[in-house]
């Protein structure tokens, strides 16, 4: 007997050029005009946005209607990069600053040169001045550092030491300027003459404008290789080209023109005057032939002497 079950319907055969629906979302139509073929792997333009296939792919070859804005964008990108990330002018020779080694003439903080700054002084110097020990660190006071609470003022300070200076100018006085007596104009020709010949200067200073002084460096206050010397100036300068002048000879340590306080500041004191002279001073206005001048340093202001 025959089964009562009827067989199941057969199925329907499977297509191999119809598309899976999964697949539709893989891809896109190309978006050129008269082109609709589709792509599984469009390429994107970057100035417009839009999907196109291989052939239509280039700017030119989809007619962009914002061709170049992708390249422009580009090159502006790198010249931001290779640009200076401050927003300043770039540092030139009269916006750098200088090493602060007193010997040093190096510019820092330049595109050729740059500037190191040392933590304990708290001042910037050029690479080669960057160790401790090549600049002197220990032997400097830092900049900004506190003042000892129990230490003295910087005012009692001034004041002893131009107490020193007073009484220390009063003996010198008395041992430079000879005693008054008839051969007085004679001897002071003698040391005169004699002070011409040892003496050392600028050759370029002509010799009706040089100014023959002896110098020295107060110990006490200054570090000098030199501690004293026959030097010639030219009597039109101001006193403090003529201190710069002075402390190069003596090889004193000079930071006049860097800023700080007056304990680092070098001063002249004119032995025969008995006072400090001030920096825009003429030298032929306050200064004699043959005179004799001191380099100070923490000693105050001009004013403080009066």
């Amino acid at each position: 007997m025959a089964s009562s079950s009827t067989p199941p319907p057969p199925s329907e055969p499977k297509s191999f050029t119809a598309m899976d629906k999964e697949m539709l979302n893989i891809g896109g139509t190309c978006q050129y005009l008269t082109c609709d073929s589709y792509d599984f792997l469009p390429f994107r333009c970057e100035s417009c946005h839009g999907r196109f296939c291989q052939d239509h792919r280039t700017e030119a070859g989809h007619k962009c209607a914002h061709a170049g804005e992708w390249a422009a964008k580009r090159l502006q990108q790198q010249a931001n990069r290779t640009s200076s990330p401050s927003s300043g002018p770039k540092p030139t020779v009269l916006t750098a600053s200088q090493c602060s080694h007193p010997q040093c003439k190096t510019l820092i903080d330049t595109l050729n040169a740059v500037g190191v700054a040392c933590s304990t002084c708290n001042r910037k110097y050029c690479l080669r001045h960057r160790i401790p020990e090549d600049h002197d660190c220990k032997n400097i006071i830092p900049l900004g550092a506190r003042q000892s609470v129990r230490g003295p003022s910087q005012a009692d300070r001034a004041r002893t030491a131009l107490g020193k200076l007073k009484l220390w100018g009063k003996e010198k006085q008395a041992a430079v300027l000879p005693k008054p007596k008839p051969s007085t104009a004679a001897s002071r020709a003698v040391a005169l003459n004699q002070l011409k010949r040892t003496a050392k200067g600028d050759e370029k200073v002509p010799l009706e404008k040089r100014l023959y002084l002896h110098v020295e460096a107060e110990a006490n206050t200054t570090t000098s290789k030199l501690p004293k010397g026959a030097f010639w100036y030219n009597k039109i300068w101001s006193v403090g080209r003529l201190l710069d002048d002075a402390a190069r000879g003596l090889q004193v340590q000079n930071v006049n023109n860097r800023g700080g306080g007056e304990e680092e500041r070098l001063r002249i004191f004119h032995v025969e005057g008995g006072r400090l002279l001030g920096f825009g001073e003429k030298a032929e206005d306050v200064l004699g032939q043959g005179n004799t001048i001191v380099l100070l340093r923490g000693v105050g202001p001009v004013s403080a002497a009066a």
